[in-house]
């Protein structure tokens, strides 16, 4: 267990700098950044009625309360079938990247697209996109704990179905005109971050409970 743990506190380390970077790059409007009007113009450009419809029923579904909703009944599902562990860790680590991001945000206040190409409601500021921290953290946290359970192309097709998800609710929020380019990859950053962070909590609460072999 201390190699795993040695190499997700290692990729944890090194996701919260990157994560940090991307968030002040956007907020400068450096790096990333420098594409934002230029992937809102395309966003715009490319929007048909179908198009639209499809992202808006996506994003409400990948949505931060609906996010929410699903870490709490799996973890609740969990704990129910025994594994209390499992289910409180999923459940404190959404709870966590909730707070991070919501005190991200309020504290950089950065401000959305403008409202003329705003094709949803929004209400608060725009760095991180919360929908793409807490889908990155939340799918990211059940891809965590299905992980030793997957055997053959499940190995692939699970990740590979998780990337495809996370990066289509970003993509909905820059096609909606709610949030820029580099909000969405701070937020990807921000949550794979928190889940690595968190990761390395569980495996150590593992190894702490762990029955020792006589």
């Amino acid at each position: 267990m201390r190699r795993p743990l040695l190499l997700v506190n290692l990729v944890a380390g090194v996701l919260v700098v990157l994560a940090a970077v991307l968030t002040w790059a956007a907020f400068t409007g450096v790096g990333p950044a420098a594409r934002d009007t230029a992937a809102l113009n395309v966003a715009v450009d490319d929007r048909t009625p179908l198009l639209t419809s499809a992202a808006v029923v996506f994003t409400n579904i990948g949505s931060t309360a609906a996010m929410a909703l699903v870490a709490l009944v799996v973890g609740v599902l969990l704990w129910v079938r025994g594994h209390r562990l499992d289910g409180a860790w999923l459940v404190a680590t959404m709870v966590t990247a909730g707070a991070v991001f919501t005190l991200v945000k309020r504290l950089l206040d950065r401000p959305r697209p403008p409202e003329s190409v705003r094709l949803v409601e929004v209400g608060n500021t725009s760095l991180p996109s919360g929908h793409a921290t807490m889908s990155a953290v939340v799918v990211g946290a059940l891809v965590v704990l299905a992980w030793p359970h997957l055997h053959g192309l499940w190995t692939w097709l699970v990740p590979g179905a998780a990337v495809l998800w996370i990066g289509g609710i970003g993509a909905t929020r820059i096609y909606l005109g709610v949030h820029w380019f580099s909000d969405v990859v701070a937020g990807w950053a921000t949550g794979l971050a928190w889940l690595a962070v968190c990761t390395g909590v569980l495996l150590r609460a593992r190894t702490r409970t762990a029955t020792p072999v006589p």
